[in-house]
């Protein structure tokens, strides 16, 4: 039998992400994937392999028992977690040894954490990937009871960690004129760029509303707009006057008019701000959104120069001969006390 991951507990908001589904937007179907896709980068290079797919965990994760020995990667908003009741760090690589429980708990920061695992997940594809689109019904939320297909582990280290760009605070968003920027005032484009923004209590994988800190937004005369396509980072302005940030499954047309657009380098920040965080915008012009697209793709590329080893004290391990090896690295993990 096949390695596979159980699930003994399951958080609210647990599926399996990856990058999505492109090019089903024509059918009426957003991209989807995983909110936070550095994460994903992230884990894939703590675990030595190519992007793949992960637990996607919103504010809590889980409890998940191994068949086998396996290799996880913890990235995304911290968690709590610990193997076999012994606390483990996030962004970070473990070795899960066959039997043992991975619990974990609440976020301590950010939004959405992952699971990765050496191998990858073996579940079926549906229309190229593997990933829920919940908004599509396409895949499910992952429930107490399920068994998570593993797939073969070419082998690697564990004990490695990766300082993970901070980006589970909110912050500044650099954002680029929409088609209907123009439409708006000039005093609340201005006002735009200056004041600052509450990440409300709302949201979820469609998107993210933001409260102003001073008056609503909204086009002169309440103007309607031509019904045309939408992306992820598109900032539209509905009935109540505050912006509502498009995520991972917007829908793929809409007829609100767009203040602006989060250039995709940002979009990881936007989805990790917490309900309470403090975002504000800064409209930037599209050669410096260019560069930054440029800069993220190149930072993606190095991420695994910057995965180092967990230093462990032996002292602290009292099972050091239980650890077994994988592919001839021993589990190395880590805790701070």
């Amino acid at each position: 039998m096949s390695a596979a991951l159980i699930v003994r507990e399951a958080g609210p908001q647990l599926t399996l992400q990856d990058m999505g589904r492109p090019g089903w937007i024509a059918y009426g179907l957003s991209r989807g994937g995983a909110m936070d896709r550095l994460a994903l980068a992230e884990g894939a290079a703590l675990l030595g392999q190519p992007l793949g797919t992960a637990l996607e965990m919103g504010g809590l994760g889980g409890a998940f028992e191994a068949t086998e020995a396996m290799r996880v990667a913890l990235t995304g908003a911290p968690m709590r977690a610990s193997i076999d009741g012994t606390p483990v760090e996030w962004h970070a690589a473990h070795l899960l040894p066959a039997g043992a429980v991975l619990e974990i708990g609440p976020v301590t920061a950010g939004a959405w954490g992952y699971l990765s695992l050496g191998g990858g997940f073996d579940e079926p594809e549906v229309l190229g990937a593997q990933s829920a689109h919940l908004t599509a019904n396409l895949g499910a939320r992952i429930v107490a009871g399920a068994r998570l297909a593993v797939g073969p582990d070419r082998g690697g280290e564990t004990g490695r960690r990766i300082r993970a760009e901070d980006r589970f605070s909110g912050g500044t968003l650099r954002v680029v004129e929409s088609l209907q920027t123009h439409l708006f005032p000039e005093e609340q484009r201005a006002r735009f760029g200056q004041e600052g923004f509450t990440r409300d209590q709302r949201a979820n994988r469609m998107g993210v509303k933001v409260v102003p800190d001073g008056a609503g937004y909204g086009v002169e005369g309440g103007l309607s707009v031509v019904s045309e396509v939408i992306s992820p980072g598109d900032i539209q302005i509905t009935g109540d006057g505050a912006p509502f940030v498009l995520m991972a499954e917007c829908q793929t047309t809409g007829g609100y008019p767009r203040l602006a657009t989060v250039i995709p380098a940002d979009l990881p920040r936007v989805a990790q701000a917490p309900a309470g965080a403090k975002l504000g915008f800064r409209f930037v012009t599209l050669e410096e959104a260019l560069e930054a697209e440029a800069a993220r793709r190149r930072a993606l590329k190095e991420l695994p120069r910057r995965v180092e080893a967990l230093v462990r004290d032996p002292a602290d391990v009292p099972d050091l001969l239980s650890h077994k090896l994988v592919s001839g690295f021993s589990s190395g993990e880590h805790h701070d006390h």
